[in-house]
C-alpha cells in the first residue's frame, strides 16, 4: 500500500509553481517552497497572496482558511530544506538541462524513500529522471493552468517508475480534489498532444491569410462551444511556451503537424510573446491584462464601407431540419420566406413543423404571440421552383450530394432574377462546383448554418475564388440581420471549424488506437484539462462516426496531408455499423 504524502517540496515559484503550492497547502499538505533568490521567493509569495486574497474576495475562502493556509507553507532559498519533504515537485521553465540539474541536487538531499515529480507539459519525463540514481522514484505530475481551478492532473510514468510510486501520486491528486488520468512517457502526453496539434493548425489558417485570428476564434468559440478560441488560448499559454511544447513534441514525434507554424517563431524573436508581454497574436492593454484592445489588425464592423445588395425576400430550398430552422430564423428576423419542397405533402409538413417550433418558442417565453404570428405571415410555402423568380436570396439546404446541388444551381441560373444571391448551405462540398453550374458564379456564395439554426449563432461566409466582395459583403451583412455572428473564409475543405475539429478528433482516435490511453481517460483530459464542452469520443458518437469518417476523408484528398488520413479504427467501426449514438454502439456502448 502507497504511503500517504504529507510534506511536499515545490521548486520554482513562478505563476505555475506557486499555484501549485497553494493547491498543497489548500488541502491541508505541508508545504515547502523553494527559489533560487530572496527575491524570488517573494514574488512566489506574492503570487499566493494575490491569489488567495482573490478567493477571499470572491467569498470561496475565509480569512482564517488564508491565514491557515499560509502556516503551512514555508519558505527557502536552499535545496536543504526539502530533506524531510515526501515528495519534491519540480515547477521551474521547460528547459531539460535545467530540471536535469535540479533533480541531481535533489537527489542529494532528500530521503531515499522520497518521491521526486516534474510538472513538465512536453519534456520527457525518462530524459529527466536519470539524472538521478533513483528514476524508479520519479513520475509526472503534471498540473494544468491555473492549479488552484483546474480540476484535472496527468500523472506520467516511465517505463521503470515504480507503481506504488504511480498510486501515491494519483492517490494525493485525489486528496486535491483533482482527477488524475495516468498516462505512459510520451511527447505532449494526452491533452497538449491533442490540444497543440489544433492550435498550431489554427495558426497556419491566420498564417496563411485564409481566415482573420477574429474569425478563427469565433468560430470555434461559436461553432463548437470552446471556451476560448485558438489564438487567444495561445496567448494565454505564452507563444514562447507554445513553441517549445510543439518543438519538443515534433522532435519526439516526427509529425509535420506538430512542427510550429514559422510565425510563431517569428513572433517569439520579436518579443510578442502573448498576454504576458502585452502583445501576440492580439494587443493587450498592458503586459498580463487580458483586455484586448484594437490595433492595426482588427477588421472593421459588417456593414462599414461595403457596398450590399437589398434583400427583402429569401427563398430556402429544401425540407429538412436544417432548411426548417433556416426559414424560422430568417422569419423572426423580418425577412419574407419562401420554402420549396417537393411536393404538396411535404409543403404542409414543413409549414406544421415552423408552426410547431414557434409555438414552442412562445411557451418557452422567448416569442409573443404576436410575434409569432407575425413570422408565420411571413413564410409561404410552394413546390414549384419557378416561384423563386422574384427571389433576392436563394439558399439551397438539400442533401449533401454534389450531382443533385448542382442541378438545383443550374435550375437557379434560369429562373432565378440577375443579381439575386445564389447561396449553399454545404459543409463539406465544394462551392466553385456549384457556382460554375451557373453562368454567374460571381453570385454565388457558401451560407453554412449550424445545426440547430435557430439557436448556433455562427454561419461560415465561404468565399470562391470567382464571389464577388459585393455578393460576400451581403451574405455577411444578411447574417448579422439575422442575429448571428459571420465568420469568413475561403473555398476550402471544411471552411474554419471542421477543418480544425476532425483532425483533433483523428488525433484523438489514433492515440486511442496506439493503446496510449482509454476513452475515458482521453474524454476526461480534454474536458478538465481543456475546458471543452465535451470529450472526442463523446462527440464523435454524437455526430456519427460515418459523418465524422466521411469528412476526415474530404479533409485528406484536399490537403493530402499524411497526418488528415483517416484512423484506420474510425473506418473499421463504421464499417462494423458502429456509427455512435444513432446505432446504440460507437466508441461507447448505448444499448
Amino acid at each position: 500500500m502507497a504511503r500517504e504524502i504529507r510534506t511536499v517540496g515545490v521548486v520554482g515559484l513562478g505563476t505555475m509553481g506557486a499555484g501549485i503550492a497553494e493547491v498543497f497547502a489548500r488541502n491541508g499538505v505541508t508545504v515547502v517552497g523553494v527559489e533560487r533568490d530572496d527575491a524570488a521567493v517573494a514574488r512566489g509569495r506574492g503570487h499566493i497572496e494575490h491569489s488567495t486574497d482573490r478567493a477571499v474576495k470572491r467569498g470561496k475562502l475565509a480569512v482564517e482558511e488564508q491565514q491557515a493556509l499560509f502556516d503551512r507553507v514555508t519558505f527557502a532559498t536552499s535545496m536543504d530544506a526539502l530533506a524531510d519533504c515526501d515528495l519534491v515537485i519540480e515547477a521551474v521553465v521547460e528547459q531539460l538541462e535545467l530540471k536535469r540539474d535540479i533533480f541531481a541536487a535533489l537527489d542529494k538531499v532528500v530521503r531515499e524513500d522520497a518521491i521526486l515529480a516534474t510538472n513538465t507539459s512536453s519534456l520527457s519525463v525518462t530524459e529527466i529522471s536519470v539524472a538521478t540514481q533513483r528514476p524508479r522514484r520519479v513520475v509526472g505530475m503534471h498540473f494544468f493552468n491555473p492549479a488552484p481551478v483546474q480540476e484535472f492532473v496527468e500523472v506520467i510514468k516511465t517505463v521503470v517508475t515504480e507503481p506504488d510510486v504511480v498510486e501515491a501520486v494519483s492517490e494525493l491528486a485525489r486528496r486535491l480534489g483533482k482527477s488524475p488520468v495516468v498516462a505512459a512517457d510520451r511527447a505532449g502526453f494526452i491533452a497538449n498532444a491533442l490540444l497543440f496539434g489544433y492550435l498550431n493548425h489554427a495558426v497556419s489558417m491566420v498564417e496563411s491569410r485564409y481566415a482573420t485570428r477574429e474569425d478563427v476564434d469565433a468560430a470555434m468559440r461559436l461553432g463548437c462551444g470552446y471556451p476560448m478560441g485558438p489564438l487567444a488560448l495561445l496567448d494565454l499559454i505564452g507563444l514562447d511556451t507554445a513553441y517549445e511544447i510543439l518543438d519538443t513534441m515534433y522532435k519526439q514525434g516526427r509529425n509535420r503537424l506538430h512542427a510550429p507554424s514559422p510565425i510563431i517563431k517569428q513572433m517569439v524573436t520579436a518579443g510578442l510573446l502573448g498576454r504576458k508581454t502585452g502583445r501576440g497574436f492580439y494587443t493587450y492593454e498592458s503586459a498580463d491584462s487580458p483586455v484586448v484592445v484594437d490595433d492595426e489588425l482588427t477588421p472593421t464592423a459588417v456593414g462599414d464601407q461595403v457596398k450590399t445588395r437589398d434583400i427583402k425576400q429569401v427563398a430556402v430550398i429544401g425540407s429538412g431540419t436544417m432548411a426548417v430552422g433556416i426559414v424560422e430564423v430568417c422569419a423572426k428576423a423580418g425577412y419574407d420566406v419562401l420554402y420549396v419542397a417537393r411536393g404538396t405533402e411535404k409543403v404542409a409538413k414543413v409549414r406544421s413543423g415552423l408552426e410547431r417550433s414557434l409555438e414552442k418558442g412562445v411557451q418557452r417565453g422567448k416569442l409573443s404571440a404576436e410575434e409569432r404570428d407575425a413570422a408565420l405571415g411571413r413564410i409561404t410555402g410552394t413546390s414549384k421552383l419557378d416561384d423563386l423568380a422574384t427571389a433576392d436570396l436563394v439558399i439551397e439546404a438539400v442533401v449533401e450530394e454534389l450531382s443533385v446541388k448542382q442541378a438545383l444551381f443550374e435550375t437557379f441560373d434560369e429562373i432565378c432574377k440577375p443579381g439575386a444571391v445564389l447561396a449553399t448551405t454545404t459543409s463539406s462540398l465544394p462551392v466553385i462546383d456549384l457556382a460554375m453550374a451557373t453562368k454567374r458564379p460571381a453570385d454565388v456564395v457558401g451560407l453554412h448554418f449550424f445545426n440547430p439554426a435557430p439557436v448556433m449563432k455562427l454561419v461560415e461566409v465561404v468565399s470562391t475564388v470567382s464571389t464577388s466582395p459585393e455578393v460576400a459583403d451581403t451574405a455577411a451583412a444578411f447574417a448579422v440581420a439575422l442575429g448571428k455572428h459571420p465568420v469568413r473564409c475561403g473555398d476550402r475543405a471544411g471552411f474554419i471549424v471542421n477543418a480544425l475539429l476532425f483532425p483533433y478528433l483523428n488525433d484523438a482516435v489514433r492515440m486511442l488506437e496506439a493503446h496510449y490511453a482509454g476513452v475515458d481517460d482521453i474524454d476526461t483530459a480534454m474536458k478538465l484539462g481543456c475546458r471543452l464542452p465535451m470529450g472526442p469520443f463523446e462527440l464523435l458518437d454524437v455526430v456519427g462516426l460515418d459523418v465524422s469518417l466521411a469528412i476526415q476523408r474530404t479533409l485528406y484528398l484536399e490537403f493530402r496531408e499524411p497526418g488528415f488520413a483517416p484512423a484506420p479504427l474510425l473506418e473499421h467501426l463504421v464499417t462494423a455499423g458502429y456509427l455512435g449514438r444513432k446505432t446504440g454502439r460507437g466508441f461507447r456502448d448505448y444499448s
